[in-house]
């Protein structure tokens, strides 16, 4: 299928008739990649400029560097959590939570590690461990006990001269609770928002370069069952050619749009 085109600011009418599917769509799945959250200035990882020189995240986020040296890994995850506490969500996070609020059938899947789906959330009095945010590859502000598994917020900064923080309940070594490399994407999230890409009848693709699976192949979920994608991201994609209308420009100005806040260009 070939995508519909629009450029940064597409035409009114389209927009127009876009919001209207959108807010008549029997379920709505929004797939969010990092380029949502670049857009509030969180730093990506893989920046070669100033802090992160130091570091090379193959190297640090898997289960084998933390067993070998779990202090400079907790150091490498606090300097980006400090990162992300100075930004704030933007136009588009705030979009997202409100049709969240608004509409039982949305359901938000995200890349995302940053948090700001939930601070969102709580700006508008809503909950950040909302159940239809399904954070595919964790977060970096709860922690995992690498003994007995368990849980729990952390939002607090790592003194990695000091103790590093452990588990409450058993004494075991917490770890920051996101997906590492080699590990599998937590199955019952997962299968959630499979099903719930499988169930509704538009998808919505933000932000996401749609590389990295199995979470690129969510959208594909919905287009099986008959459904249909709209892909908005500044740049072609894998996905591009699967959705029906492809928007380029920010999504801050073009979620919003879609999502019934206001005009893209407003």
């Amino acid at each position: 299928m070939t995508g519909r085109e629009g450029p940064i600011g597409p035409e009114p009418d389209l927009l127009s008739s876009l919001r209207h599917r959108v807010a008549a769509a029997r379920g709505l799945v929004i797939l969010t990649g990092a380029g949502v959250s670049a857009e509030s200035g969180v730093p990506t990882f893989r920046d070669t400029d100033g802090v992160w020189s130091r570091f090379r995240p193959e190297d640090l986020a898997t289960p084998e560097a933390f067993r070998s040296d779990p202090a400079r890994v907790w150091e490498w995850y606090d300097l980006r959590r400090r990162a992300i506490a100075t930004c704030e969500p933007n136009a588009g996070h705030r979009a997202i939570a409100k049709a969240l609020l608004r509409r039982e059938n949305v359901t938000l899947v995200t890349q995302n590690v940053d948090g700001l789906h939930g601070r969102a959330m709580m700006e508008l009095g809503g909950s950040p461990a909302h159940p239809r945010i399904l954070e595919l590859h964790g977060t970096l502000f709860r922690v995992r006990c690498s003994g007995c598994q368990q849980e729990v917020p952390h939002v607090e900064p790592v003194d990695v001269s000091r103790l590093l923080p452990h588990c409450g309940e058993c004494g075991g070594l917490f770890r920051p609770a996101v997906v590492w490399f080699g590990e599998m994407l937590p199955e019952q999230t997962l299968d959630t928002a499979f099903r719930r890409a499988s169930e509704a009848e538009i998808c919505i693709v933000a932000g996401t370069s749609a590389v990295v699976h199995p979470a690129a192949s969510v959208p594909l979920a919905t287009l099986r069952a008959g459904g249909r994608l709209i892909e908005v991201n500044p740049e072609p994609t894998p996905l591009s050619s699967h959705a029906e209308w492809t928007l380029r420009g920010p999504s801050a100005v073009l979620l919003p749009a879609l999502l019934g806040e206001e005009a893209a260009g407003a």
